[in-house]
């Protein structure tokens, strides 16, 4: 009886130690896997980082601008993101809330497991008034405070050369108010535009498609 619970116990304690091995394999795989992964991840960055700026590229623009948050920066800055933009002033009380709104019922649209590859700039056609100041009071009464939403302003000069970029027209019309075109814009990860959306409470389908056709791109 005694041997026979000598060979129980060390049959017992067998099963647990290559139980135990088992278990550290499939951790050391998983680890490694993690690493592989991690390496892919960096290669990518690096490729990116390295890859020249085409001709057709807005972020070839040199124009200094400033966020909600007071904060400078190039439109470079913006690089390694698809980017919706649409050109705005926050005093605007006809077109403007429909673009803010259209804005934000894309970004809402989007799916999920792409938001993190998108940003949604507006940019101001009144730099004047749309102080970085103003620009913030606006994204917070519009519920646009996530990080996903840039707000930007620049000189007249920087706004009317990227307006020109974006085939948009604007002019000052009154003291306060402006004509403009109604274009929400696509730009793929490189600044490339991408897809061009026009007019005031249209179909987003098409436009929500081309966000996330360029978007998993970055997956």
């Amino acid at each position: 009886m005694k041997s026979h619970k000598n060979i129980k116990f060390y049959s017992d304690r067998s099963i647990r130690l290559f139980l135990g091995l088992v278990l550290l394999l499939v951790s050391l795989q998983s680890c490694n896997k993690v690493k592989a992964e991690d390496k892919l991840d960096e290669k990518k960055v690096e490729k990116a980082a390295v890859k020249p700026i085409s001709d057709l590229s807005i972020y070839n623009l040199p124009s200094q601008w400033t966020d909600q948050n007071n904060t400078d920066i190039e439109m470079v800055d913006l690089r390694g993101k698809v980017l919706v933009m649409v050109m705005i002033y926050t005093s605007c009380k006809a077109a403007c809330p429909r673009l803010v709104a259209d804005m934000r019922n894309i970004e809402q649209r989007i799916p999920a497991k792409i938001k993190d590859n998108v940003k949604f700039v507006l940019v101001s056609i009144d730099p004047s008034v749309d102080t970085p100041k103003r620009l913030k009071s606006f994204a917070i009464e519009n519920k646009m405070e996530g990080d996903q939403w840039v707000f930007l302003r620049s000189t007249e000069e920087n706004t009317r050369e990227f307006a020109a970029v974006l085939a948009v027209n604007y002019k000052k019309i009154s003291p306060l108010d402006f004509s403009h075109s109604n274009i929400i814009s696509v730009f793929n990860a490189e600044g490339e535009l991408a897809y061009q959306q026009e007019g005031l409470g249209v179909n987003s389908d098409e436009t929500i498609n081309k966000i996330t056709v360029e978007a998993e791109k970055l997956n």
